[in-house]
């Protein structure tokens, strides 16, 4: 009778003799058994932190601030004053519901937006870093910010009273 294993809701055949194949078996299984949770707060914490740390340097000095936006970032249409005051509420807002868990999926397209922006208008060179950055709010957006987030406590509270 031969063993099967199971990853990610598939069957795949497992044969008993060999001992590493019945380890990677057994890893796999253990894999699967990691809350996506988890990943779904690592993300949360890692691209918030990227967009909060570039706010905070944002207001330690206004002045420069628009000189970067007019000098560097030269984004089409908007006057610079008014592209670093929306860059830079963008990135002290969309960090905090992202870490949060409180509106994650709104803060996540904010900042997937703002990536975009980044990655075709300012800096399309550091494609690498953006793809980072968009594949972990991508994650959020999909799937949402997870069981260890305040929308989750949310929903189960509301979902209690109906």
């Amino acid at each position: 009778m031969s063993q099967t294993m199971t990853t990610h809701g598939m069957t795949h055949p497992m044969p008993a003799a060999n001992p590493a194949v019945a380890r990677i078996g057994g890893l796999l299984r253990r894999l699967d058994a990691v809350p996506l949770a988890l990943p779904q707060l690592m993300a949360r914490l890692a691209v918030g932190t990227v967009f909060w740390k570039s706010g905070l340097t944002k207001i330690a000095s206004w002045e420069t601030t628009v000189a970067l936006f007019r000098e560097e970032y030269r984004l089409p249409v908007l006057p610079p004053e008014l592209a670093a005051m929306l860059g830079t509420t963008m990135e002290l807002s969309a960090p905090v519901l992202l870490v949060l868990g409180l509106g994650a999926r709104l803060g996540a397209l904010g900042l997937l937006g703002m990536t975009a922006v980044i990655q075709i208008l300012v800096y399309p060179e550091n494609w690498a870093e953006h793809l980072t950055w968009a594949t972990l709010l991508l994650l959020i957006l999909i799937r949402g910010a997870g069981t260890i987030s305040l929308d989750h406590l949310l929903s189960r509270a509301v979902g209690r009273r109906s």
